[in-house]
């Protein structure tokens, strides 16, 4: 696999020389500067690859590999007229992107909120800090803070009581900050959303339902797909996350059911996946190393990290990247089979696009500002941990057929 890492432009506190130094030759990265919904310019594009680029003379090469993401306009995902505008215009950002070189393009369909999480800063028995979700405590942002209409309908009895009464215990100032986390806005953006509009959004999508979301996300794709292919770019989504609606919100990109449809909408390989481990790991029925065996011909860009389910399922937190509830040996097996598969076939670039993702703060990181997730040091620890198994692995498989042409080659000559 190529070791990438995430890069959210110059006002990143993680700079590209650290990116560079932690082993990686991708740098994935956006046009965050853009309205979502706008064209991407070749200028922009360009002056960002210069931007990346511009220590490879004297340094270890760096180049932008991934783009992650090219948002998609909420009119879209709604299925408003105003659609039409919007996916014309990513059509023209896919055609730019292909013209300067970039081909992977990940992307996601999950209404109004991005990922979402309850704590930024959860203490792990190493003293590092990691990414949680509670389920009762986004009960309590919900149901106390939000007072979303007809929300007790989401929860079970014992969560909505149990909600009323944390939130009768919490200082104003617990409370707000559970809300800032709540509407944290995309990864990588100083912005969040302000509770006062948020119900608006919100509202938007009342006759939205599953059906819908995913029929306006099939629509996108036959509308998209067919330039991405023109082009030469593999587009690529990324799971939901966490794999569950939240909020009244339907999501339909948390299942393998849900990726083989969206895969039929449009049968073509440019109509790929963002293998992410976490997101599809927080679901126990989801079988993350038969989705590769099944599905890794359309996987493009792989996100590796584990997460961990507690004694609540709905309830997880990022856990080091080989431990959790992801079998990442099972896992990077596989995807190395599939890129060995590639080899095998001809594939003018068969090594998968791979990044840690949503490292533990640690170390001299824990007195840093840091975007949650994506400080330097766990992410580093991460790609180091993946890295060393890989090789593993490699070495192993080796072995294996070594042993077998051996023991192929004894029977001959006996």
């Amino acid at each position: 696999m190529i070791p990438s890492m995430r890069w959210f432009g110059p006002s990143d506190p993680v700079s590209l020389f650290a990116i560079r130094q932690a082993g990686c030759a991708g740098v994935v990265t956006a046009l965050h500067q853009v309205p979502v919904g706008e064209v991407w310019t070749v200028e922009d594009i360009r002056a960002r690859q210069q931007l990346i680029e511009a220590d490879n003379a004297a340094y270890a090469p760096l180049h932008w590999l991934v783009v992650e993401s090219l948002p998609v306009h909420e009119d879209i995902k709604k299925g408003l007229p105003t659609r039409k505008r919007y996916i014309e215009n990513y059509q023209q950002s896919l055609r730019n992107l292909a013209a300067c070189g970039l081909r992977t393009v990940c992307y996601n369909f999950m209404p109004v909120l991005d990922w979402s999480r309850t704590n930024l800063s959860y203490e792990m028995p190493d003293g590092s800090r990691a990414l949680r979700f509670v389920w009762q405590d986004f009960a309590v942002f919900d149901l106390c803070i939000l007072k979303r209409p007809g929300a007790h309908v989401d929860y079970e009895p014992a969560v909505t009581a149990a909600a009323h009464e944390q939130f009768g215990r919490m200082s104003p100032e617990e409370r707000q900050q559970l809300s800032n986390t709540v509407l944290l806005g995309l990864p990588g953006s100083e912005e969040a959303f302000e509770l006062a509009g948020f119900q608006a959004l919100l509202d938007e999508y009342a006759a939205i339902g599953a059906d819908e979301l995913r029929e306006n996300l099939h629509y996108f794709m036959r509308q998209v797909g067919p330039v991405a292919a023109e082009a030469g770019v593999n587009l690529c989504i990324h799971p939901d996350d966490p794999p569950f609606p939240l909020l009244g919100l339907p999501r339909v990109m948390s299942t393998e059911a849900d990726i083989a449809a969206l895969f039929a909408a449009f049968d073509h390989p440019a109509n790929g996946l963002t293998y992410c481990t976490g997101s599809l790991g927080v679901r126990p029925d989801n079988d993350l190393p038969g989705i590769v065996q099944r599905h890794g011909h359309r996987i493009h860009f792989v996100h590796l990290r584990a997460t961990k389910r507690e004694e609540n399922p709905r309830n997880f937190h990022e856990a080091d990247h080989l431990t959790g509830d992801v079998d990442m040996y099972a896992v990077v097996r596989e995807l190395v089979l599939q890129e060995q598969r590639r080899e095998r076939r001809g594939f003018a670039q068969p090594a998968l696009p791979m990044r840690p993702d949503h490292g533990h703060q640690m170390l001299d990181d824990l007195h840093k500002k840091t975007y949650p997730g994506y400080s330097a040091i766990g992410r580093l620890r991460g790609l180091a941990e993946l890295r060393g198994l890989e090789l593993g692995i490699r070495r192993s498989l080796e072995a294996e057929a070594a042993s077998i042409l051996t023991t192929e080659t004894a029977r001959t000559l006996a």
